[in-house]
């Protein structure tokens, strides 16, 4: 059944047609186009064309109030949310940004603070390592991944753990995720 009645205005889909219903037969329907000319469709080629007093009446129909409402308010952000075991406590991050592993890092050369990085990185490493601990995260940042090509050097040179970028939608480019492969 068509949703088309006599004397609506349609127009051709696969044609620059316009016309209006003069009978309707079944699934054929046939039109006056607007040159005067008798012109028979099938229902699926025609669309109707709304008048502007449709258009009105559809445009009452909307209520401004409760638009303007829904735009206004705050929108609700989810969280991703990480796939954890139940009791699973999450890895421990350590920030390796200078300005958090001394107080003064103004008087220190780039050198040195890449050292102290380093050194502070392997110092972890290492505990992880005596303590059984499944997996860290160390924060480096991006900068100019000097820190990064660093840190992964200092890692490879472990045969128990293997590393890869942590997760990205938590921290971005500049994180770094150690897993300890534990003896059995």
């Amino acid at each position: 059944m068509s949703n088309f009645k006599l004397g609506d205005q349609v127009s051709v889909l696969d044609d620059a047609i316009d016309g209006v219903i003069t009978t309707i037969q079944g699934d054929k329907i046939t039109i006056e186009t607007t040159d005067g000319f008798p012109m028979t469709y099938f229902v699926n080629q025609l669309v109707k064309n709304l008048n502007t007093s449709d258009l009105t009446g559809s445009i009452k129909s909307f209520n401004a109030q409760k638009i303007q409402e829904q735009k206004e308010a705050p929108l609700k952000h989810k969280q991703p949310v990480s796939v954890r075991q139940k009791g699973e406590i999450p890895p421990p991050e350590f920030d390796l940004h200078i300005e958090k592993l001394v107080k003064n890092h103004k008087i220190l050369s780039n050198y040195q603070i890449l050292n102290l990085q380093i050194e502070t990185a392997q110092r972890h490493v290492e505990f992880a390592i005596r303590n059984r601990i499944p997996k860290i995260v160390f924060i480096h940042g991006v900068g100019e991944g000097v820190l990064k090509a660093d840190l992964d050097a200092m890692l490879s040179r472990y045969d128990q753990i293997s590393f890869q970028d942590a997760n990205y939608q938590k921290y971005g480019l500049g994180a770094t995720e150690v897993y300890f492969k534990q003896p059995k």
